[in-house]
């Protein structure tokens, strides 16, 4: 018997959780599909025998889908912020989404085909927003603002002045 974690983020999808939950194994180190339950009985969104839950682990943080139905939808109150090394590691992530039925957004944020929000964050972005000199943080900052995948190159210009 596996032990469960104490918390695990709760992921609502219309019938396709375990299609999701393959793509970020995929996609991500450090991620796994590791249940797929299905309903015992008739539900108000599908039947006996359908997929209902989806445990899976995304980048090591343990998430559960559930096959709710349509009734609710994804927003960007909810996201995975991914931080990355690099400007590969930052493509490569950012492309998967996308580049799977997802569509880009503003300042590092992209929405998966589930409706599932993402900012794929260089690790040099968020160090240079926390810069102590308000001066270059805020350079920083307005670079970023006119980004949709970010451009660690241009980052490190702005941060450099």
């Amino acid at each position: 018997m596996t032990k469960r974690a104490k918390n695990t983020i709760c992921l609502w999808y219309n019938g396709d959780a375990e299609e999701a939950a393959n793509f970020y194994a995929r996609t991500f180190p450090d991620s796994s599909v590791d249940a797929v339950n299905h309903a015992p009985a008739d539900y108000p969104s599908g039947a006996e025998g359908d997929v209902l839950t989806v445990e899976f682990t995304v980048l090591g943080i343990p998430c559960l889908g559930l096959n709710g139905g349509p009734i609710f939808t994804h927003s960007e109150a909810f996201s995975f912020q991914v931080a990355t090394a690099d400007q590969e590691e930052t493509d490569r992530y950012w492309n998967a989404i996308v580049g799977n039925g997802g569509e880009e957004s503003a300042c590092g944020w992209c929405r998966d085909k589930w409706g599932i929000s993402w900012q794929i964050t260089p690790q040099v972005l968020s160090d240079a927003i926390a810069d102590p000199d308000r001066a270059t943080a805020k350079r920083v900052f307005e670079a970023m603002m006119t980004m949709g995948k970010i451009d660690v190159a241009a980052i490190e210009a702005a941060r450099r002045g």
